[in-house]
């Protein structure tokens, strides 16, 4: 395997260490807005903090590692990128900004307001809508370099898109599946029966969303980006196994059994899928202009930051068993009956 491609790789787990996190972070913020607004906030509203409270400081550190990275192995992406994600990035930022506020004021015991809840709820929706930009604009044909290296960004053409707006539902709708299921697992640990049919319903209703959305960028990305296409179609088998974990999550949940098993399975369903459409994607970063082999760092250079990103990852994985172990997962701490301060 050479440095681009084991470079990348470290990434993208990174980034799919990110996705499963963060989604169970955003989701949980919308249930607790949404429920707030249906009347159900005090059936879920311990379970969501429960699992916010400890959780949500280090959630933004495998974001910040992956962009970190990206401009370390390929200095190229901050030169084609940082016009491109000029709007959508700092509108994250600031979303990522109301949300740690929130936090922050809720955890010293500031009394919620509407109108934080519905900023806070909000955010769990237009951070992934953001972020998922990226993946948007590194397809090609949004931005357009000429023949002196000037990149000029097509907003109006992205806005325009259907895949764009395909993607953009995709990450909306895989946010609150994740979010939802684990949410269910952890209402079922928790021993907290009305939850636990509250988010069981909320993981039931966004299973089938997901799966279309999901379908319906597979098929977006076949006119917009052929050759991408054809090189996911090569990959099949990933994609099936995705959908045959998607089955297998949503059987046990429907059947109240093995939900932590269940989990185990969401997970494995976007893995799949995830490292299926990124392998896809190779050698690209930006399709046409940028691959992994163009100005790559240099070889000691790559040596050193993947030994420091798997050194990295050898940390946060050990810190995050211990973080659930301790609070997540222990028996009285999830019932509510050790708090968190």
């Amino acid at each position: 395997m050479s440095y681009e491609v084991l470079g990348i790789t470290v990434l993208w787990t990174f980034l799919f260490g990110y996705l499963i996190i963060a989604s169970i972070d955003f989701g949980a913020g919308f249930f607790s807005f949404y429920s707030s607004i249906t009347g159900k906030r005090h059936l879920i509203h311990n379970i969501i903090e429960r699992y916010l409270s400890p959780v949500w400081e280090v959630t933004n550190v495998f974001l910040v590692f992956f962009f970190v990275g990206i401009v370390g192995f390929f200095p190229d992406t901050a030169y084609y990128f940082g016009t491109a994600l000029l709007i959508p990035g700092s509108i994250a930022i600031i979303l990522l900004a109301i949300r740690g506020a929130y936090y922050a004021f809720n955890s010293y015991g500031t009394r919620s307001k509407p109108a934080y809840m519905f900023l806070y709820g909000a955010s769990g929706l237009l951070i992934p809508a953001s972020l998922s930009t990226v993946l948007t604009i590194s397809e090609g044909g949004y931005i357009e370099v000429d023949s002196s290296g000037k990149v000029t960004f097509l907003f109006e053409k992205l806005f325009a898109s259907s895949y764009s707006w395909t993607v953009v539902l995709l990450a909306i709708v895989s946010v609150l599946y994740i979010s939802a299921m684990f949410l269910t697992y952890y209402a079922a640990r928790a021993k907290d029966v009305n939850a636990f049919e509250v988010v069981r319903k909320y993981a039931l209703a966004w299973s089938a969303p997901t799966i279309l959305s999901s379908l319906l960028v597979f098929f977006a990305i076949s006119s917009h980006n052929p050759e991408h296409f054809q090189r996911m179609l090569d990959l099949a088998w990933m994609f099936v196994a995705s959908f045959i974990c998607f089955l297998v999550a949503v059987y046990l949940v429907w059947t109240k059994k093995r939900l932590g098993l269940s989990f185990v399975f969401v997970m494995l369903q976007f893995g799949f899928a995830f490292y299926g459409y990124g392998a896809g994607h190779l050698p690209y970063i930006l399709y046409p202009y940028l691959t992994i082999y163009d100005n790559f760092t240099s070889e000691p250079m790559a040596i050193g930051l993947i030994s420091v990103f798997v050194l990295g990852l050898m940390l946060l994985i050990p810190s995050l068993y211990l973080l659930m172990r301790l609070f997540l997962f222990d028996a009285n701490y999830v019932q509510g009956k050790r708090e968190n301060h």
